[in-house]
């Protein structure tokens, strides 16, 4: 094909006014244009076939495909790439078949508005997504703008937000930005009681009241975070494992024998988009993990009921294993190192013997690194204070080649 056959246009509340020329003529010359209701009613009259978005979603893409090399322009929100449909079909279509034409980002839009700079402002999306993602985002001082689903998605964050003890966060809705139906509305979270439109952007200003625990991001949350009945890596444990496994955007962690999901968890917590499969065979604990995930503001843990070996069949190549139960099931470290891409980091914490045993010989068989965690807390001997000792971990740690 000699030049791009698709065009997304980003269309605003302004209509066609705010397009460029280059989108308008795109649109004057589209043999087909498909939109949401709500796009197509922006764009005026267009002298081509015209389809508003179908449910499923799916068949939607199937309307384009059937036309693949005619004349088409899918229309979209704002900046198409960003948190829009563009990224959906630039992974369906090469770049040199499609050309992207955004407009101004509810994010920029909300930003200028508000006084806020880009850079210092967390930016995410809970359309059709859970609402406990903002957890995750939530620390004193923190301002966050926020894509949401409907008109009900601000009295949610609002309860959110004062069980997190961030109920005098202020809270700020912007609706139809860039329109004649522009509207902001604020107000606190503890207070909250706003009516307000389906398509809006949300803007939080994080306040914490005195006692509110603050959860970093880096790992070693306090164990009292998480939910559990006693299976879970220990808080100065959990630091130092994560340290091994070493999170990074969008990698993929596997979480052998999960437990409360402490490991995965924070992994997930740890660098953005930073993605995890957890596999725990004992319904009690999955039911610990989901409820730790869905609090610390990661509900899409990818949780498995599952054990390894055999769980591993079929699932994405990870770029880092934790082996934190399971260790004396055959087959479980040559497997984990064969799943491993090159580069990927594979750590492995015992606490028995036998245990011990199995990283011993993968440490004489693979090299890396083996070493031992102590740890002991102060509490309570009588009217004194005194060291009461964790179960010491061995821990092994290996680099694929």
């Amino acid at each position: 094909m000699s030049a791009p056959w698709l065009t997304v246009i980003g269309i605003g509340e302004d209509g066609l006014d705010g397009l460029s020329g280059v989108a308008k003529r795109a649109l004057a010359e589209a043999q087909f244009v498909i939109g949401g209701k709500r796009h197509l009613e922006l764009a005026g009259s267009l002298s081509c076939e015209t389809v508003s978005w179908p449910s499923p979603f799916a068949e939607g893409l199937k309307l384009i495909d059937a036309r693949r090399g005619a004349a088409t322009v899918v229309l979209a929100t704002g900046d198409p790439m960003c948190f829009g449909l563009g990224a959906t079909l630039s992974r369906r279509y090469p770049a040199d078949e499609m050309t992207v034409l955004p407009v101004p980002s509810a994010f920029s839009l909300a930003a200028a508005r508000l006084d806020w700079p880009l850079e210092e402002v967390e930016t995410l999306s809970v359309h059709g997504r859970p609402l406990d993602r903002l957890r995750a985002h939530l620390h004193p001082g923190a301002r966050l703008l926020c894509l949401t689903s409907n008109a009900e998605a601000p009295r949610r964050a609002a309860d959110l937000l004062a069980d997190e003890g961030y109920g005098a966060s202020r809270m700020t809705v912007l609706e139809h930005m860039g329109g004649a139906r522009e509207r902001i509305v604020s107000g606190t979270a503890e207070s909250w009681h706003e009516e307000v439109a389906d398509f809006h952007l949300l803007a939080i200003e994080a306040i914490a009241v005195r006692d509110t625990p603050v959860r970093s991001r880096l790992a070693g949350l306090p164990d009292d975070a998480f939910r559990h009945d006693g299976k879970i890596t220990k808080r100065e444990i959990r630091a130092a494992t994560l340290a091994k496994l070493a999170p990074h955007p969008g990698a993929l962690l596997w979480d052998i024998g999960a437990g409360s999901g402490s490991i995965a968890i924070e992994w997930m917590r740890a660098a953005p988009r930073a993605k995890a499969i957890a596999l725990e065979p004992d319904a009690g604990r999955r039911a610990f993990a989901i409820a730790n995930a869905a609090a610390l503001g990661v509900p899409d843990l990818d949780l498995r009921d599952a054990a390894a070996p055999e769980g591993l069949d079929g699932l994405p190549v990870p770029d880092a294993i934790f082996l934190g139960g399971g260790l004396t099931a055959e087959g479980i470290v040559p497997a984990a190192i064969a799943a491993l891409k090159p580069g990927g980091r594979l750590v492995a914490n015992a606490v028995t013997l036998e245990s011990e045993a199995v990283l011993l010989k993968a440490y004489e068989a693979h090299g890396g690194e083996l070493c031992r965690l102590s740890i002991a807390r102060a509490g309570r001997v009588g009217g004194f204070t005194g060291w009461r000792p964790l179960m010491p971990v061995t821990q092994w740690s290996f680099v694929k080649p």
